[in-house]
This record gives structure tokens, C-alpha cells and sequence, in this order.
């Protein structure tokens, strides 16, 4: 048996760009920042997440997720690779969102 699970509570930094491969089907993409102090506790470090959200979940985040909205997200870690315009190799890691609640906005 293994084990992959993602959970993150962090801030939305765009408005979700939304997709409809198929009729009726969204996906939303959207990015999220979580902060974490470094070992003097002064200096934070911000790491960017990229998610990935589809059905309902893709509906509710066109709806009502801004840039800002503060998400509190459970997902599974996925990469992928692909080949990118310029006919460079990339890797992106994604989380796959399996459940997110809205927590609230940034002031």
C-alpha cells in the first residue's frame, strides 16, 4: 500500500483560468501560495502550488474563487511532462484537487 495526499491551506494568486474540454465537463487550473518562516523566523518563504480541479469542484471555483480567496485544499500530487511551444521538454507537478472549502479572503 502507499500513500499520496496533499494538504495545503494557502491563498489563491489568480482568478482560476477554466476549461471545457468536454461539454458540460469544467476543469479549473488556478495557482495557491502557502508561506512558511525560515530557521531565524524573521524571513518567510513563499511556495506556489499548481492545482487542478474538475466537475463540480471546477463549477464551484469559476463561481466563487478570486485571486486572494483563501483555500483550504486535499489532493493528490501528480506530474507530467510535455513539450512546450519554443519545442522545450518541461515538468509541471499539479495537485490533483479531490476536496477544497473556501476559508476566506486576504484584506
Amino acid at each position: 500500500m502507499s500513500v499520496n495526499k496533499a494538504i495545503l491551506l494557502g491563498f489563491v494568486g489568480a482568478d482560476p483560468e477554466i476549461r471545457y474540454p468536454e461539454k458540460d465537463h469544467p476543469v479549473a487550473y488556478l495557482s495557491l501560495a502557502t508561506n512558511e518562516l525560515q530557521n531565524d523566523g524573521r524571513t518567510e518563504i513563499t511556495e506556489w502550488h499548481n492545482l487542478v480541479m474538475w466537475g463540480k469542484n471546477a463549477a464551484v471555483a469559476e463561481r466563487y474563487v478570486r485571486k486572494g480567496t483563501r483555500l483550504y485544499v486535499e489532493g493528490r500530487l501528480r506530474s507530467r511532462e510535455y513539450v512546450d511551444r519554443l519545442n522545450i521538454s518541461r515538468r509541471r507537478t499539479e495537485i490533483w484537487v479531490d476536496f477544497f472549502e473556501i476559508v476566506g479572503r486576504s484584506q
